[in-house]
């Protein structure tokens, strides 16, 4: 579910938005598949990012491409690059 690829340095990740309350800003949950180390079992793990939409266009879940960026506040450091394909 978590489609990594490397542009230029950036990397991008594809995530389901969870909050959309904020002014420009959305909550993107990024969900990877690992093998547990002993019971080689595939575990889910989750990880938010916050990311910058400058139109405010993206909706409670959504699928989303965010790509890494230069920091721009305390805890925003990745671009809401556009909407994921749905599967």
């Amino acid at each position: 579910m978590s489609d990594v690829s490397v542009n230029s340095g950036k990397r991008e990740l594809v995530g389901r938005v969870v909050s959309s309350k904020m002014d420009k800003t959305v909550v993107v949950e990024v969900v990877r598949r690992v093998m547990h180390p002993r019971y080689r079992k595939y575990v889910n793990r989750r990880k938010t990012y916050k990311a910058h939409d400058e139109n405010n266009e993206y909706n409670l879940d959504d699928r989303v491409v965010i790509r890494e960026s230069r920091p721009l506040s305390r805890t925003k450091r990745w671009v809401v690059t556009g909407a994921a394909e749905v599967r």
